[in-house]
């Protein structure tokens, strides 16, 4: 029997929890709120994770979403440190892992993603860390200085944007992955190789078409054995190879699930009553005319807000176009819609791989757009995305500026 009913319950501790309730109290002040989360701290911004704490902008206390009393003076009951364990649609009930149960009028699933481990020996090793974390940024911190070492698996954002950051803090870092350049997913190929080498000048070692095969414990350290013959000696040892939504609740309780918990224009799952946001939904991209799973920092902000409104009794498709960025030393760029390295693409530089935009193109239209040491002008990418016009080199050159 459940101790308690609340008009909204939200099981996820993130970002777009932590915006779903500002969602809510928009217009709804008086509903009652839970929120369930797994972690025993706030809800906090993850970017500074990779970036700004090691950049040395950043403090720790800084990235915390909102402070306690926030939530205790918007009436949300708070519970970290714990996740939803059973979700039961009938009697609209979850059952957290303390073994309590409550009731809900609309629920939202924003669970987020769990970070994808190797299955090689010596993969779950003490110490081997799957990045991700503020607990992960506070164990690693202190041993990042000057004359220390470092393998960073995967090269992929976490790993590129945290080979940057252990190298700006001068600690020896080798990256192993097995694509054949640096971020191969989003970037073309001439720009990926083009940062590669930059990173290679910065001192960081790059094997690239390479996997590792085990790890070991050493005296105090760790040894990285890969498929190609490599053996690799250091003291922090990372993997960032991306994650997996959290899907089990929603697919357990028989909600519609595929990359993602499936939800519709408004953010509702196959039942109405629950929602979900962030990591963990694949939704329709209304301006791309496609369904995805979006997993960065914006789109949980975005996101999370819409969705609160929403189960506020809003009822407004999302509409937003969501961004990301990321810092690689001095190359900094900002990106909305669809990046994808295997689209055809546009590079319009002021300065080779530097400053310039990257336009990624399907059937002539602009899809996605990449600002490189460019800012302020998502909205004018947003606008070249959504027109869906049919687009000329000619036409893109100097489009933004």
């Amino acid at each position: 029997m459940a101790e308690k009913t609340y008009a909204y319950a939200i099981a996820g501790g993130g970002l777009a929890g932590a915006s779903a309730v500002e969602g809510i109290r928009e217009i709804d002040r008086d509903g009652s709120i839970l929120l369930i989360g797994s972690e025993k701290e706030l809800p906090y911004n993850r970017p500074p994770l990779t970036k700004k704490l090691w950049f040395g902008t950043e403090t720790a206390s800084r990235i915390f979403v909102h402070g306690r009393d926030y939530y205790e003076n918007n009436g949300v009951d708070m519970f970290l440190g714990r996740s939803v364990t059973k979700l039961d649609p009938d009697h609209k009930t979850i059952t957290d892992s303390e073994g309590n149960s409550y009731g809900y009028g609309k629920l939202l699933l924003v669970t987020g993603g769990t970070p994808r481990h190797l299955h090689i020996p010596g993969a779950d090793l003490e110490g081997v860390t799957y990045y991700r974390y503020l607990d992960d940024y506070e164990a690693i911190r202190p041993q990042a200085k000057e004359g220390k070492t470092a393998t960073v698996i995967g090269g992929g954002f976490i790993g590129s944007e945290m080979a940057a950051a252990l190298t700006i803090n001068r600690v020896e870092v080798t990256m192993v992955f097995p694509d054949p350049y640096l971020v191969s997913r989003v970037f073309p190929e001439d720009l990926g190789r083009a940062l590669q080498q930059h990173f290679m000048n910065k001192g960081v070692t790059v094997l690239t078409g390479d996997k590792p095969k085990s790890f070991s414990r050493t005296d105090g350290g760790f040894l990285t054995t890969t498929d190609a013959g490599n053996r690799i000696e250091s003291d922090i040892l990372i993997v960032g190879i991306g994650i997996t939504p959290n899907m089990d609740l929603a697919k357990d309780a028989g909600l519609k699930t595929g990359n993602g918990i499936i939800v519709n224009e408004y953010l509702q799952t196959s039942n109405p009553d629950i929602y979900a946001a962030g990591d963990n939904a694949f939704f329709p991209y209304q301006a791309l005319g496609m369904s995805t799973r979006v997993e960065h920092w914006d789109n949980a902000l975005s996101q999370g807000k819409w969705v609160g409104r929403n189960m506020a009794g809003a009822h407004l498709p999302f509409t937003y176009m969501p961004y990301f960025f990321s810092d690689l030393f001095e190359f900094g760029y900002e990106a909305v819609g669809e990046i994808d390295s295997r689209l055809n693409v546009f590079e319009d530089w002021k300065r080779q791989y530097e400053t310039g935009i990257v336009y990624y193109l399907k059937d002539s239209r602009v899809c996605g757009v990449m600002t490189c040491d460019i800012y302020g002008k998502l909205d004018i990418a947003r606008n070249l995305i959504r027109s869906h016009e049919k687009a000329t080199p000619q036409r893109l050159r100097n489009a933004i500026v």
